[in-house]
């Protein structure tokens, strides 16, 4: 079991790394699709039905940030490696799934930002190992072109802020110490969706269990990551085991430790039928006691909350600290409530022109991407990646696609609205001619308009045309402060379509080219 395991997780795991490190879209498209809806709520379910099954199996096969723990676990020396039972923080671990539980209700996945394990990987895998790769990449790339080889082509990193890779390299450390020192404790004690599916894993139709033939030998327990194992007493804690399958390979009696089903289980009876019921009972109602105690509290202080956030946003200038949110994000508020920042529409984004925020736009939208025309590109007029990989749809996926996958919804999505500085541009101040902004505009909403009697003319910037690409922005020479810039939209708009040119028919052979 242990052997599966190992595989099963080495496969998931290496399939997750390759698709939030993959800067030069080499992964297959099915797998940019499938793997981060692992992530989904939707799949939660799946995993749930699962813990009713064979136990929290999610948690050690396909879990990403499970996994890296068990990586990271596995440079303890040998003689360190050895875990004890442990009582379960069961005020704590109910208390955080009450927190996210209540949250949820109300629309608002914020608590999840810094608890969910697959958003944490995702951070860590596209701030950390993927700027790894990406200067492995340059690495080999200087050394090919000392033997004149050009297999390989040098990479600029502009998506990874420094508040970015600091938090994800924070995260990392303290997981990363809990995982050398105590395990899975991070799983057992703080992730919710561990909390989650221990509720289920209680009930699982398949568990790990001690034989009443044990000998309290106690190498079972020293092997448990999860340190749920009592080995004195003969019991497992279903709600916090993984289903590692280590201590199924440590029991020198065999098969005194054994994974099977409930119906098939020969248990060590305790001391007495009373004592046997009293102490699970004891610990599952502290466990639900702190649930239901936790959401009590989050759903009476959670409108005030809210009011103070309200009360807050009233005395910002909002016209110049909104995000440009992705097109497909529906609203500011959508986006802030729905998105966990995972940053797997960074990594997959083709222009480059998604970027983590840090606290500019308020504590509530740390961390989360945004739009950034300045450095590189813009949002492309077909381009509906970042909708597609969303494992959560804070980004919609857009419907109406074609057969070549563009979609007429999203080319009039209006995500905000290009603002013109008539006093910064070069035709103003310089008396010569420009027009860059109008070329790159995809929609024809920035038009060269008659300027004075000079015979330039000056970018005209038609609101209800334009959609906020960012065309316009990113082509713009004046610096450092660009003459045409893009305002966000707190709610996206829709746009009027361009009209199409009408395409005369000419004959060719009555055409006199002169030659």
């Amino acid at each position: 079991m242990k052997k599966v395991r190992v595989i099963v997780a080495s496969l998931f795991f290496a399939a997750m790394t390759w698709v939030f490190v993959d800067f030069a879209g080499k992964s297959p498209e099915w797998m940019r699709h499938a793997i981060p809806h692992i992530g989904s709520y939707a799949a939660i379910v799946v995993w749930a039905v699962l813990a009713l099954l064979l136990g929290r199996v999610f948690c050690s096969f396909i879990c990403p940030f499970g996994i890296l723990q068990d990586v990271i676990g596995r440079f303890v020396p040998k003689k360190w490696r050895k875990h004890h039972y442990s009582k379960p923080y069961n005020w704590l671990r109910y208390s955080l799934l009450a927190i996210c539980a209540v949250f949820l209700i109300f629309g608002i996945a914020t608590p999840l930002l810094a608890l969910d394990p697959y958003s944490n990987f995702g951070r860590i895998a596209v701030n950390i190992f993927r700027p790894l790769v990406m200067e492995g990449n340059n690495g080999l790339n200087w050394i090919a072109l000392k033997f004149n080889n050009y297999d390989f082509y040098n990479i600029t990193i502009y998506t990874v802020t420094t508040l970015s890779f600091l938090s994800a390299l924070v995260v990392l450390l303290l997981v990363g110490a809990m995982a050398l020192l105590r395990g899975r404790l991070f799983c057992n004690t703080i992730c919710p969706v561990g909390s989650l599916l221990g509720l289920f894993s209680r009930f699982s139709l398949f568990r790990i269990a001690i034989d009443k033939s044990c000998t309290k030998c106690g190498l079972c327990a020293r092997a448990c990551k999860s340190e749920c194992i009592n080995s004195k007493e003969g019991t497992i804690d279903a709600s916090r085991c993984v289903a590692c399958f280590n201590c199924l390979g440590k029991c020198k009696k065999e098969k005194a430790i054994h994974y099977a089903p409930v119906w098939g289980l020969r248990v060590k009876p305790a001391m007495t039928a009373s004592t046997a019921s009293a102490a699970p009972a004891m610990t599952t109602d502290k466990g639900k006691r702190s649930f239901l105690l936790a959401s009590a509290a989050m759903a009476t202080t959670l409108p005030l909350i809210q009011g103070c956030v309200k009360a807050v946003a009233k005395e910002i200038d909002t016209t110049k600290l909104t995000p440009i949110t992705p097109p497909g994000s529906v609203s500011l508020q959508h986006f802030k409530e729905k998105c966990t920042a995972c940053h797997l529409c960074i990594t997959h984004c083709p222009q480059q022109i998604l970027k983590p925020a840090g606290f500019e736009f308020g504590i509530d939208y740390a961390f989360k991407p945004h739009l950034t025309f300045y450095e590189m590109a813009f949002c492309n007029y077909n381009c509906t990646v970042c909708a597609d990989v969303c494992p959560l749809h804070a980004i919609v996926p857009f419907q109406d696609k074609d057969e070549a996958g563009i979609s007429k919804e999203k080319q009039t999505t209006q995500i905000g609205i290009a603002q013109f500085d008539k006093s910064l541009c070069i035709v103003f101040k310089e008396n010569t001619s420009c027009g860059a902004c109008s070329e790159h505009c995809p929609v024809q909403a920035v038009r060269m308009e008659p300027y004075g009697d000079s015979g330039l003319t000056l970018p005209h910037v038609y609101d209800d045309l334009c959609i906020g690409c960012g065309g316009c922005e990113s082509i713009c020479p004046v610096r450092p402060i660009k003459a045409i810039n893009i305002l966000a939209n707190e709610v996206h708009q829709r746009a009027h379509a361009p009209q199409e040119e009408e395409v005369k028919e000419v004959d060719a052979d009555a055409l006199d080219f002169g030659f």
